[in-house]
Formats: structure tokens, C-alpha cells, sequence
């Protein structure tokens, strides 16, 4: 039995909680949060603790699930890493280079094991293009393309994940897509350029986070990517597009499904794990209830059919991994930091292209 302490309970922690509870040979002995962590603990049946001390130095905890706003993971990793406890840490692990270097590093210096919650990693469509890529159905891939954007309306509050200095704005909150990009592309971009901007979310009633964003990455090779986010886009889009030299691929993740097209000739594949699945994401995101590709929970609402599927896959290699599984080679990169550490290198050389308008070496970031 694995023994877990989850840090953050709102969304999308509580459910992680929920999923571990339900997995073979692992329980969830004490939550962390001020706000929903007495809740969350009577709907498990195991303890609030009133501090994060008191959660992660205990006996009975071998690994510690963070899941706080992006701002918080920092303080809980190191500490888990100081007490011997296994990480596992909710994206983007950190807002700043500096600070996830310095959580892989406490992580490796203590001996335990860093998971980086990069969930779109265990999608059955993400999966299966990594597989035709690997088998040259596609050949040399030459350049890729990712949008998920919408229109977000007025909210009756301002979100933390509105809030750059809180959530890192959509380029961090929503680092899915970068880092789903750089596992295909093999790693890291040798350059980056970012422009921004804040363009029809201004004012009180609003966050600061720029709502348009395009990253054009140099990877070596001469092979290229874009990629676009943002909440004022009113033609909702959310996909990533590999082309290569032989054919493409398509992960539609808004109009839900995945297309291989080799010689003018179109398949088609799964993004989730059932038919019912993909149906359900379509039906979230073209509803009338979602604001596009931008969707964000709320502490006592349950993740959707496709993304609790995906979780339930991600705790389970998690737990298994606690139980002695050796990782793949697909997912070795979650968890020795290598994934963690790429994902927010690009993104800050992505900040620092947008505010010092000029291209910017990921070099400059990791000082390689």
C-alpha cells in the first residue's frame, strides 16, 4: 500500500484525491487546504491537516500530490523533498525556470521520485501519434501547429488563474500543448519568438494576462513550430497539427478525434479512450455552458467523462511506478525532471521574447 498526502483540493486535486483512493493498493491519509481540505476529508475518510507540516511529515505519507494554484507548488515540493516523500506536481510546475530547478534538484538530491503531471502525455491519441512517428508512418516530422483558444466573457469574480503572477496566464496554466509539442519534436526549441497581447479583456473586472499569444519555435533540423492560446478568439479552436514528409496528423481535441492522412487518404483514431468519450469532449466544448477551448473548473464540480478517464491513467502509472514498475521510455521524461524542466525553459524564453521584443535562445534560460 502506497500512502498519499495531497496538497490543493479544489477542481481538480479533490478528484485526484478521489481517483487515488479508488486505486489498487493506494490510500490517501491526510489532504491540505484551507478552504476545501475539511471537506475533501470527510468525503475520504482520512485526515485535514492544518498546516502543510503537518501533512507531509508524517509516517503514514510516501508520496505527496501537489495540486495548489501554479503559485504555490514551490513551498510543498521542497518540502516533500526534505522529508524523503515522492513528488508528484500538477502543471506548470513552477512559473520560473529557476524555481523548477530548483524543485527537480531538492527532488534529486533526496533520492525520491519527481513526477511531472503533464497529462496529456496518457491520451490514447497522443499516444498512438508518438507510435506512427516512431514507425516513420509520417516520416521526418517538419513542423507543428497548436491552437486552444476561445472567447471568455466576464466572470462574477477574478479567477487566480486569471492573474499572471498567480497562474503564469494561459502560456504556463495551459502548457499541455507546449510540452505535448516538444515531446514530439524531441525536445526543447534552439530559439523562440512570442508575441502578445492583452486584447479585449482590459479593465477591473478583468485579470492581466494577455488573452492572444503566438510562439514561433526554431527547433534544429530546420524544423519549426507554432503555437497560439488565448481567451479572444470567438472561432473557439483547440488541436495540434504535426506535418511531415511523408503525411500528417491531427489531434482535434475541440471537435473530438484523431486523423492520420498518408497519400491523400484520410484514418481515423481515438483521442480518448472510447467513442463516448471523444463524443463527450465535443459535446462540452461546442455547448452553449463553455467559453471554448479555455474551460476551467470549480472547487465541488467533477471532471468531465474523458478527463477523469485520462487522471485515472495518470494516478495509475504513478502508483505503479511507487510500486517498482520500470518507466517507459514514452514517459521517462516525466519523471526524471528532463519534461518538467524544458516545459517552463521555453516558456520563460517565451516571456522574455515578448517583453524584450527580439528572439531569445533557450540556452539563455538553462545557461547549456
Amino acid at each position: 500500500m502506497i500512502n498519499y498526502a495531497v496538497i490543493g483540493v479544489g477542481y481538480f486535486g479533490a478528484d485526484l484525491a478521489r481517483i487515488m483512493q479508488e486505486t489498487e493498493d493506494a490510500t490517501i491519509t491526510v489532504v491540505y487546504d484551507p478552504d476545501n481540505g475539511e471537506t475533501i476529508a470527510a468525503e475520504l475518510g482520512c485526515d485535514a491537516a492544518a498546516s502543510l507540516e503537518q501533512a507531509i511529515n508524517r509516517a503514514d505519507v510516501d508520496c505527496v500530490i501537489v495540486a495548489t494554484p501554479n503559485y504555490l507548488h514551490k513551498e510543498p515540493v521542497i518540502l516533500a523533498a526534505k522529508h524523503k516523500k515522492h513528488v508528484f506536481c500538477e502543471k506548470p510546475i513552477a512559473l520560473s525556470y529557476q524555481d523548477c530547478d530548483e524543485m527537480v534538484r531538492a527532488c534529486e538530491e533526496n533520492g525520491v521520485i519527481f513526477m511531472a503531471g503533464h497529462i496529456m502525455n496518457f491520451f490514447n491519441g497522443v499516444h498512438y501519434a508518438k507510435e506512427l512517428i516512431q514507425q516513420g508512418v509520417i516520416g521526418k516530422v517538419l513542423y507543428c501547429h497548436s491552437a486552444r483558444n476561445g472567447w471568455e466573457e466576464q466572470q462574477p469574480s477574478i479567477s487566480w488563474k486569471k492573474i499572471r503572477e498567480k497562474s503564469g496566464g494561459h502560456l504556463y496554466h495551459h502548457i499541455h500543448e507546449l510540452d505535448c509539442v516538444q515531446f514530439i519534436m524531441g525536445g526543447a526549441p534552439k530559439t523562440v519568438t512570442m508575441t502578445a497581447g492583452n486584447v479585449a479583456h482590459q479593465g477591473e473586472s478583468f485579470g492581466d494576462e494577455d488573452d492572444m499569444l503566438f510562439l514561433n519555435l526554431e527547433f534544429d533540423d530546420n524544423r519549426f513550430a507554432l503555437l497560439e492560446w488565448g481567451s479572444a478568439f470567438r472561432w473557439g479552436e483547440h488541436y495540434v497539427l504535426i506535418q511531415g514528409e511523408k503525411g500528417a496528423i491531427k489531434l482535434d481535441m475541440y471537435h473530438c478525434g484523431g486523423t492520420l492522412r498518408v497519400n491523400g487518404q484520410d484514418s481515423h483514431f481515438l483521442i480518448h479512450e472510447s467513442q463516448e468519450e471523444d463524443d463527450d469532449r465535443t459535446r462540452i466544448y461546442t455547448g452553449a455552458s463553455m467559453d471554448g477551448a479555455i474551460q476551467y473548473g470549480q472547487p465541488g464540480k467533477r471532471t468531465p467523462l474523458w478527463l477523469n478517464t485520462v487522471m485515472r491513467k495518470e494516478m495509475k502509472y504513478l502508483n505503479d511506478i511507487l510500486h517498482g514498475m520500470q518507466p517507459t521510455e514514452e514517459f521517462a521524461k516525466l519523471l526524471t525532471g528532463e519534461a518538467a524542466r524544458a516545459a517552463i525553459a521555453t516558456a520563460d524564453a517565451c516571456t522574455k521574447s515578448r517583453y524584450e521584443n527580439r528572439k531569445v535562445a533557450v540556452s539563455e534560460i538553462t545557461g547549456a
